[in-house]
């Protein structure tokens, strides 16, 4: 059994998808920077100044009544929300995300099209081939 996983283990598509997760989270943990750290503060400033992380709507007040200056205050206090900036900002990684791996996929097709229409190589000469043909050249000039 240990020899059979060994086997799978180390098969090249087994290798690739592990290589390519890695790739895929750490590409995940920059568009998620991305997003909160340089898209969002301008877009938050642009609607009034707040962190846009922070835009969320209570739906029933916690221990401590509201209103909360942030989210993190209403979690602290109990209160239920519904986390509109959050939200947002998963879908708006998502979407980079998805045109990130769209045109990856994209760019792979087009290279195999043009690798499956390049026609083959002639084929070379092989060394005998080479050192017959010198064999004939000096035969014909003997002659």
């Amino acid at each position: 059994m240990f020899k059979e996983f060994k086997e799978f283990a180390l098969k090249g598509n087994v290798v690739d998808l592990a290589v390519g997760i890695m790739i895929g989270g750490a590409f995940g943990t920059i568009v998620n920077s991305l997003v909160n750290d340089i898209l969002m503060p301008p877009i938050g400033l642009a609607i009034g100044g707040a962190d846009f992380s922070d835009l969320f709507a209570v739906l029933r007040e916690g221990v401590r009544p509201g209103p909360y200056a942030s989210l993190a205050e209403a979690k602290a206090a109990g209160a239920i929300t519904m986390n509109v900036g959050v939200f947002i900002n998963a879908v708006i990684t998502f979407v980079i995300v998805a045109f990130a791996l769209f045109s990856i996929v994209k760019a792979m097709n087009v290279a195999r099209r043009q690798q499956a229409t390049a026609p083959p190589a002639p084929p070379t000469d092989t060394k005998d081939q080479l050192l017959l043909g010198e064999i004939r050249d000096l035969l014909r000039a003997r002659v």
